[in-house]
């Protein structure tokens, strides 16, 4: 059975930076696309960015383009998700979900295994 544990949340003031990590087990990954979605109070889930396990092509929602980086560690089996310049409207708990489609995509239905996530937020 699929895993996947995030950390790294926490408290950061606007205009931080912060790093989420999530391990990754069970399975191997490497046909996989990992992903990281967040969730605000009182809107619903949405998505961040994606990756392919094998090859690292990415995706990237609009919003956060240009200031959150994806990554992952193969060795490790972790999803990275290096965010910098953050805003107070970044504030959320963050997932990261798995999914074995061919491509990267970034609806929530394709990714079968998803985390409990871990809360960010941002302080003005």
């Amino acid at each position: 059975q699929v895993q996947l544990v995030e950390s790294g949340g926490g408290l950061v003031q606007d205009g931080g930076s912060l790093t989420l990590s999530c391990a990754a087990s069970g399975r191997t990954f490497i046909t996989a696309t990992m992903s990281w979605f967040r969730q605000a109070p009182g809107k619903e889930r949405e998505f961040v960015a994606a990756i392919k396990w094998s090859g690292g092509s990415t995706i990237y929602a609009n919003s956060v383009k240009g200031r959150f980086t994806i990554s992952r560690d193969n060795a490790k089996n972790t999803l990275y998700l290096q965010m910098n310049s953050l805003k107070f409207e970044d504030a959320a708990v963050y997932y990261c979900a798995v999914g074995f489609s061919v491509v990267i995509l970034s609806r929530q239905s394709s990714y079968r295994y998803w985390g409990q996530g871990t809360q960010v937020t941002v302080s003005s």
